[in-house]
């Protein structure tokens, strides 16, 4: 029996950077084991359906095959489906960042870091565990999750007033959003948070060490639960999600796939990519289809960091693509396909909704290539493969299209 995995690097692919010669990431970093993957069959497909943000959450939906524009309600949902928090139906799920601001006045309060400086998930911890103790009141929850991203759920909750992702706005004048709508709630509320966290125990120490300080929460990303139909009903597969993140989980959770816990996964460079990779191939053994997500190439884009977006691509491919690509070699028959879920441009230090990057092969496609392929925009934008819907890229991919 065939068996499929698919591999993701959030946001690898990019714009073309003057400095590094007009190449993308993707064209500079070494990356043998997706180029022989695209010599196979390498295309563009359209993640983001028009007037929808492009998010992760919209994207990876498209990419397993579900319609974004019928199935998604929000980000909060996704994650709180992985964290194993149930929605009863006048529940709203938000994610709760832990980010930096820089507080300058009233008029002028930039967002420093989306991530509180890349905080450790023992310190979020710490953190979270005040704020539920000060911040919680009759019909709100908060839930500790990884790092920076944690969840709020709000009976009744403000469900179709705009948020906004904190990573979209890095370095920018958040002040008008925080006050010219007072009172809107959801700004109260993190404003709340404030002088709770300005004196926490896990700021001063990170103050002491040079480090950025999670002195504010950030709500975004709202919800009510989805209603999806199963990978296993639509596809007839049985599978299961490999990720750091919550959100990625949580679709698996809401699409009645498995959610593979990998111990030492963090969604950084220092995550246990070893771990993934036997959990991967140990559990497709037991189930027809894996989903496997790294999150690192996309926090880089994020921090607008070249290097480590060019070491964080080509960690996926030696770390995760070259030891897949030799696992699967047991099985007797496979298909495997490489993705960038969406652009993270360097430029932009945010997601884009342009058509991404992707290629996939079989078995015998792969082992009987001897021509020299290319993992990159460029290449992908020669083909003559697009997919206009994200949704139809996967049953294209599992041969039922």
């Amino acid at each position: 029996m065939t068996k499929y995995i698919v591999l993701i690097g959030d946001g690898m692919a990019d714009y073309p950077i003057p400095v590094l010669g007009g190449k993308t990431p993707l064209e500079v970093a070494k990356t043998p084991h997706m180029d022989r993957i695209a010599s196979c069959r390498i295309g563009l497909v359209k993640t983001i359906p028009e007037g929808m943000e492009p998010g992760s959450d919209v994207a990876n939906l498209a990419l397993l095959g579900y319609d974004p524009a019928i199935y998604h309600t929000g980000r909060g949902p996704l994650e709180a489906a992985s964290m194993g928090v149930p929605l009863n139906a006048d529940q709203v799920a938000f994610r709760m960042n832990l980010v930096t601001l820089s507080r300058i006045s009233e008029n002028r309060i930039i967002m420093v870091s989306h991530s509180a400086g890349e905080i450790t998930t023992q310190e979020g911890s710490a953190i979270v565990a005040d704020l539920k103790k000060d911040l919680e009141r009759p019909g709100i929850r908060i839930y500790p999750g990884v790092a920076y991203r944690h969840l709020l759920v709000w009976e009744n909750g403000p469900e179709n007033v705009p948020t906004i992702a904190p990573h979209d706005v890095l370095d920018q004048n958040m002040a008008p959003y925080l006050f010219e709508n007072d009172p809107a709630p959801i700004q109260a509320l993190i404003r709340s948070s404030w002088p709770l966290l300005e004196k926490h125990p896990v700021n001063i120490k990170r103050k002491q060490r040079g480090l950025e300080q999670a002195n504010s929460i950030w709500l975004w990303g709202q919800g009510k639960a989805p209603q999806l139909p199963s990978f296993s009903r639509k596809f007839g597969l049985t599978g299961g999600v490999i990720s750091a993140v919550d959100l990625l989980k949580g679709i698996g959770v809401y699409a009645g796939l498995q959610a593979l816990a990998v111990e030492g996964a963090t969604g950084y460079l220092n995550s246990n990519f070893k771990g993934k990779v036997e959990a991967a191939l140990g559990h497709l053994r037991e189930l027809d289809f894996i989903f496997l997500h790294v999150e690192a190439p996309d926090e880089a884009g994020h921090r607008g960091d070249i290097a480590e977006k060019i070491e964080a691509v080509e960690v996926f491919d030696a770390r995760i693509v070259g030891p897949i690509l030799e696992g699967l070699q047991s099985f007797d028959d496979f298909r495997v396909m490489v993705a960038s879920d969406h652009l993270t441009p360097i430029s932009r230090k945010t997601h884009t909704a342009d058509p991404t990057t992707f290629a996939w092969a079989s078995k015998d496609e792969l082992n009987g290539s001897s021509t020299a392929g290319s993992f990159t925009e460029n290449a992908a934008r020669q083909s003559n493969l697009f997919f206009e819907k994200g949704h139809d890229l996967m049953p294209s991919f599992l041969g039922m299209a």
